[in-house]
Parts: C-alpha cells; sequence; structure tokens
C-alpha cells in the first residue's frame, strides 16, 4: 500500500475548521459585547471548550479519519502526534493570525478588555490600591501584545495538543503489522 497523504497533511482541513470556529465564537462574544458577559460563566465555557474540549474532539477526528480512510485502519502513536500537532498548530496560527488583524482593526478592544479586567479585579479586591492596579493592568497590557499573543498562543495550543494526541494515539493506535 502506499501513502498519498502523509499524516500532518491530512490534520490541516480539521485545523483549519477548528481555527475558524474558535475565530467565528471570538467574533461572537466581540458582538454580543464582552462587558455585558464579563461577570457570567461564559467566558469560562468558552475558554473550556477552545483549550480542552475542541482540541481533543478535533484531534480525535482527524487521528480516526486518518486511520479509517486514508490508512486502511491503521494508525501509529507517532502518526496520531504528527495529526494532533498538525491540527492545533494550524487552528492557533489561524487564531493568532486574526487577533492580531483585529487589535490592529479596532485598537479600542485592548482598552475595552482592560478596563473589563480593571472593574471585575476592583469588584473581587476593593482595597487594592492604584499602585497594584496599575501594576497588573501594565502586566496585562504586555501580554496583549502581538509579539507577545502570537508565539504564545502557537507554543501554548502546540504543548497542549502534543499532550491530548499522546493520549489519543494510546486509545485509537493500529500498529500495521506489515510495517515492522
Amino acid at each position: 500500500m502506499e501513502k498519498n497523504t502523509s499524516p500532518a497533511k491530512s490534520g490541516i482541513s480539521f485545523g483549519v475548521l477548528f481555527g475558524v470556529l474558535m475565530v467565528l465564537e471570538f467574533v461572537i462574544m466581540y458582538v454580543i459585547g464582552m462587558k455585558s458577559l464579563a461577570n457570567t460563566s461564559v467566558g469560562l465555557i468558552i475558554s473550556i471548550a477552545n483549550y480542552l474540549v475542541l482540541p481533543i474532539l478535533f484531534i480525535y477526528l482527524g487521528c480516526t479519519n486518518y486511520k479509517k480512510n486514508l490508512n486502511n485502519g491503521f494508525i501509529s502513536l507517532g502518526e496520531c502526534l504528527k495529526i494532533g500537532i498538525s491540527i492545533v498548530f494550524v487552528a492557533a496560527l489561524i487564531y493568532a493570525i486574526f487577533n492580531a488583524f483585529f487589535n490592529l482593526i479596532f485598537p479600542e478592544f485592548i482598552n475595552e478588555t482592560l478596563s473589563i479586567i480593571k472593574e471585575a479585579m476592583l469588584a473581587k479586591k476593593p482595597d487594592m490600591t492604584n499602585e497594584q492596579l496599575d501594576k497588573v493592568l501594565s502586566m496585562q497590557r504586555k501580554f496583549m501584545n502581538p509579539f507577545i499573543v502570537f508565539p504564545a498562543t502557537l507554543a501554548m495550543y502546540s504543548f497542549f495538543g502534543l499532550i491530548y494526541s499522546l493520549i489519543i494515539g494510546a486509545i485509537v493506535k493500529n500498529e500495521n503489522p506489515q510495517s515492522s
């Protein structure tokens, strides 16, 4: 049997789909209004979905698609790693690029976000001094810099993708006895 598609390339379409889904979530949250959602559990649910549920789902779908449709029912742990990391890397790349452009097009977004963070911090710790608050907000502003967000997003999603791919690979792997 001759392979036509590499494991990493087979995962790219799932990565694009995952990335577009994260961008749509972001846009919907922005349109609805971050301020109205600030004191709700929606942000937590979206974070859990983006960092846990969706990566696991898309990695599983990518691995089983490769196994069933492209590799005659066989997949190794290494192939699962290639597929999983490619899926989350492509998704993170799409999301990071969108985020960078979004912040260029809507520079007020960072100030709105910092305002929401400030209100939430003051609600949790009303006795916080202005100096402490300014220190935290300046640190938050630094971490919103595209030169920090872009590589951090790629690294973080790739790390999670590695972990999830190992777990999913251990579950779905089916080594080809003829490949040894």
